[in-house]
C-alpha cells in the first residue's frame, strides 16, 4: 500500500520560512526518495556567480527533511525529526538553477523498529545537488534522528 506523501512540499512551504522565503519547489516526495528545486536568484549568489554556499546547503538540508517527513510523517505524534549532523562537500562551482535529490540511507522500517524499542534511532540522509546540466555541484550527508516526545500527562 502506497503512502500518500504529497502534502510533504506544501507543509514545509507553509511551516519553514526560509523555505517559502526561497522559493524552493518540490518535485517527487516520496519515503524513498525527495527531490526538491533552488530557481536561480541573484539576490542570493555570492563572490563567483553562482548560488551562496549557504543557499546550496539550505536546498540540501531541505530536500533531506522532505524525505524524512515523508518517510516519518505517520510518526509525528510521539517523535520529533531533528538534525543531528551534517557534512558538505563543494564539488564545482553551482550556476543557475539548481536540483537537490535526497536518498534514505538506511530503511524506514529500521528506523521505525528503534523508535518502537524505546531508542532514539539515528539515520543518514545522502543528497546530490546538481546544476541546469546535469552536473553534480555538492554532496550532502545530513544526519537525523527521531527524538521521542515527552509525554504530558
Amino acid at each position: 500500500m502506497a503512502t500518500d506523501t504529497s502534502w510533504v512540499g506544501q507543509a514545509m512551504v507553509q511551516t519553514v520560512p526560509w523555505v517559502r522565503s526561497m522559493g524552493l519547489e518540490f518535485g517527487e516526495v516520496t519515503p524513498e526518495r525527495a527531490v526538491v528545486c533552488l530557481p536561480d536568484d541573484a539576490e542570493v549568489h555570492n563572490h563567483v556567480g553562482g548560488p551562496h554556499a549557504a543557499m546550496i546547503f539550505g536546498l540540501g538540508e531541505t530536500a533531506s527533511g522532505a524525505i524524512t517527513m515523508a518517510a516519518f510523517g505517520s510518526v509525528l505524534e510521539r517523535a520529533t525529526p531533528l538534525v543531528v549532523s551534517s557534512e558538505v562537500r563543494y564539488l564545482r562551482l553551482a550556476r543557475g538553477p539548481l536540483t537537490a535529490t535526497a536518498v534514505l540511507g538506511r530503511s524506514a522500517a529500521d528506523v521505525l523498529a528503534e523508535l518502537d524499542a524505546g531508542t532514539r534511532p539515528e539515520f543518514t540522509v545522502s543528497v546530490v545537488v546538481t546544476d541546469a546540466d546535469d552536473r553534480e555541484t555538492t554532496h550532502l550527508s545530513v544526519v537525523w534522528t527521531l527524538r521521542p516526545n515527552r509525554n504530558h500527562a
